[in-house]
């Protein structure tokens, strides 16, 4: 049996080794198709990133399909039932490093387009890709470059759909509406250190600092809104001491994170935090890491579009969650108050796992459902 387009595709993506920051030619396979379909094609390589932007429109509103095409590494070969790098179907399921996350819907989107795009070729507004590689490493040269990089111009995205694993038991029971923010702190308590068997002589910074820890865990930072459970705090990290049991030691290492709510600012958090470790009197060096804002798109014609595309394949409508981790769409929501993002692809049950794999059947339902999204967005008779 021939492989339909968004299994032939998905195919040829994971044969590819893109191992982060790496994109091992899957790119170039995306443009090639989008070319043909008369996409603009812009490529911009920042340090060892590879990303591209494609725009077919000059038009508003101009709404942007964005991915990676960068996977994790396939850790351990002997814990595979597959070559990682060797697409591989077995009972309706497709084999692969980055089947779910995310060439599968890589495949999907471009797919989607074609189909779109061959049934309507003279549809309003415009139609964008945002392809980077370095989603799954650092995330300093990809999305973010790009988004500046338009922001610069003036280039600004109306609405977004970013096509990560979102979904849990089938693709589409869940949209992503939003994102938790997320703010990292680096704190060094400093004390003195001595002699376990002359505490008077020094000053244990341990000791020192759980109080203000244990505070800091116990806060309620806010009580989270109807999209956001209350903000969250975790200590991740700890360390201290030399490895012998008879020296206190000099310094405490803590790491914690927030991952925070529309109900509260990174300014805000850190004004509380600085409070509390102040007001116990420490000695310390604090240093925050902050990797996105919150963001929420609780209205808009883009989520009445996806909402309805994923009634009209699945007959139910999707739960709406702002739970999980970040993605690029932190990047993408901020280019303006009016940018609309929301997260659909397939389900994240195998996503950074050994024998990771997608549902053959989802992925032709995901082609459906953004091919559907378009119709709604971007047909004179659509919902837009």
């Amino acid at each position: 049996m021939t492989d339909s387009p968004t299994l032939a595709l998905a195919k040829d993506l994971i044969s590819r080794q893109s191992v982060t920051p790496e994109d091992a030619g899957c790119q170039e396979v995306m443009i090639k198709r989008l070319e043909a379909l008369g996409f603009e094609i812009e490529v911009m390589v920042f340090e060892d990133t590879t990303n591209f932007w494609a725009r077919r429109g000059t038009e508003a509103p101009l709404f942007t399909f964005a991915g990676h095409t960068d996977v994790v590494p396939a850790g351990n070969l002997d814990h595979w039932h597959t070559s990682p790098f060797e697409p591989t179907v077995i009972d309706g399921y497709l084999h692969g490093r980055g089947a779910a996350d995310m060439k599968g819907s890589l495949a999907s989107m471009v797919v989607a387009v074609e189909q779109f795009i061959a049934n309507n070729p003279a549809h309003k507004g415009s139609i964008a890709f945002l392809i980077t590689s370095d989603e799954e490493g650092p995330f300093i040269n990809g999305t973010t470059r790009v988004v500046d990089a338009l922001i610069a111009r003036n280039e600004i995205i109306d609405m977004c759909i970013v096509a990560e694993p979102s979904s849990t038991h089938a693709v589409g029971d869940v949209v992503k509406n939003g994102r938790r923010g997320s703010i990292t702190g680096d704190l060094k308590v400093k004390g003195t250190q001595g002699h376990v068997a002359y505490p008077h002589l020094a000053n244990n910074p341990v000791h020192q600092s759980l109080p203000a820890l244990a505070e800091l865990a116990a806060t309620k930072w806010d009580d989270g809104n109807a999209f956001f459970p209350p903000t969250s705090f975790q200590i991740p990290n700890l360390h201290s001491g030399t490895g012998a049991s008879n020296v206190i030691p000099g310094e405490f290492d803590v790491q914690f994170n927030f991952r925070f709510s529309t109900e509260l600012t990174d300014t805000e958090i850190k004004r509380r935090v600085h409070s509390i470790l102040d007001a116990h009197g420490l000695d310390y060096e604090l240093n925050w890491t902050l990797s996105g804002q919150p963001f929420l798109t609780d209205e808009g014609k883009l989520l009445e579009a996806v909402v309805k595309a994923v009634e009209d394949v699945n007959h139910k409508k999707p739960e709406l969650l702002t739970t999980g981790g970040t993605s690029d769409a932190r990047f993408i929501a901020p280019m303006s108050k009016n940018t609309e993002v929301v997260e659909l692809g397939p389900v994240n049950a195998t996503i950074h796992k050994v024998n990771e794999c997608v549902s053959i059947s989802d992925l032709e339902k995901l082609t459906d459902m953004l091919e559907k999204t378009l119709e709604n967005l971007l047909l004179e008779n659509g919902l837009g």
